[in-house]
């Protein structure tokens, strides 16, 4: 099974990943892992982080001549930030400065202190900070080559920006095709309608004119999953309990629905289920409300996972808070922010469920190396078109 660590400080000199049970002999693209970390750099409305970064990865260990050894998969992250911060952040003799006593309300700045006992908060927010999401990505990369060999593809896309919607109607055509990220990520939101992407981007306009911030709804699809990953003996095994834990843990993201999830509140069970149908040639079903997942397992369908990303914090007209090291009131502390990273949040998303799904990929089919996980892989889903064929 795949497990991964993620280490380093947003203002330290690097950010480093080691990534352990990928099977041996997958061809990795490691332009394509960099191609992710610069798309997770995209989007309007992000802050002068971006500017100065040009995310790249160095391979240490686990790869030889492109492909898997089968052994940890070791990387790093090198922040061109890191020379302006070196005194302050230096991990031996160094410089204070830049100490942090006031909390921003919606961080970790305050609980982190407490829970660590610093009275400078800089120690929590170096670590809270969603710059750690790059390296997410960069692990979300290697795993989302090993799914694409077996068929399994992510998407993502921006429905809401604030109170901007993106229309149903003209995004029915694209979602069928495969080609959701090319077309998302020539919108500068990476909204797929063009006239909402456009309203957007006023909108974020007039969001940053008045200090503020803004969250939004963003969506991702896995398409190609064979139905029967994930299980329904334990609880820990749930395939959405796994994917909701993986969304829930990116920065900002308060809220996750599988499928038509939080509007089926008002319907009846008529009304929300996917009903099943046999048209003498295969088993089918005509909808997909349940957002391709049953009983915690993939039912065959896309899996559809929508996810709410809260407003950023950090805003240029802060917040009021309380100085902890006086207890006197004071408007909270600020930090170079983003206006909205909604656009950025959907990449993200996307690799955070890829280790996901590869688990439980591996689960099912799993081998030390690919040949053999791939038989496997054949071999059921052989039996299972047996299976809903006539």
């Amino acid at each position: 099974m795949i497990r991964f660590l993620t280490a380093g400080e947003s203002h330290g000199p690097a950010l480093a990943a080691i990534i352990e049970g990928m099977p041996a002999n997958l061809t990795v693209d490691l332009d394509r892992i960099n191609h992710e970390l610069s798309r997770r750099q995209m989007g309007y409305g992000r802050g002068g982080r971006m500017k100065i970064e040009k995310d790249r990865i160095t391979v240490l260990s686990g790869i030889r001549f492109n492909k898997t050894l089968g052994s940890p998969i070791s990387f790093v992250l090198h922040n061109k930030d890191w020379p302006n911060w070196e005194e302050i952040m230096s991990v031996s003799k160094g410089q204070s400065g830049r100490e942090i006593s006031r909390p921003r309300p919606g961080h970790a700045d305050l609980s982190g202190s407490l829970k660590y006992d610093f009275d400078d908060m800089r120690n929590v927010l170096e670590r809270s900070s969603a710059r750690e999401t790059a390296m997410r990505v960069a692990v979300g990369g290697f795993a989302r080559q090993l799914l694409e060999y077996f068929g399994i593809k992510i998407f993502s896309h921006v429905l809401q920006i604030g109170s901007v919607q993106a229309d149903p109607a003209r995004l029915s055509d694209i979602l069928k095709s495969d080609r959701i990220n090319e077309l998302a990520d020539q919108s500068p939101v990476r909204c797929l309608d063009k006239e909402a992407s456009q309203k957007m981007v006023d909108y974020i306009d007039s969001v940053k004119r008045e200090g503020d911030t803004s969250g939004g709804l963003l969506q991702v699809i896995i398409r190609g999953v064979p139905p029967g990953l994930g299980s329904y003996v334990q609880w820990d095994r749930k395939l959405d309990g796994l994917l909701a834990q993986a969304v829930l843990s990116i920065q900002a993201v308060k809220g996750v629905e599988f499928g038509s999830g939080f509007s089926s509140v008002a319907w009846r069970g008529s009304q929300f289920h996917d009903e099943i149908f046999y048209d003498g040639k295969t088993v089918f079903r005509k909808t997909n409300r349940a957002g391709g997942i049953e009983g915690g397992m993939s039912n065959g369908e896309d899996i559809i996972v929508n996810m709410v990303m809260k407003p950023i914090p950090t805003l240029m007209k802060p917040l009021n808070s309380v100085d902890m090291a006086t207890k006197e009131p004071f408007q909270a502390h600020k930090e170079r922010s983003d206006i909205t990273a909604v656009p950025a949040c959907a990449v993200i998303a996307e690799a955070a469920v890829a280790p996901v799904v590869a688990n439980v990929l591996l689960e099912k089919f799993g081998a030390d190396h690919l040949e053999d996980m791939k038989e496997a892989f054949d071999h059921y889903r052989r039996r299972i078109a047996k299976r809903m064929e006539k």
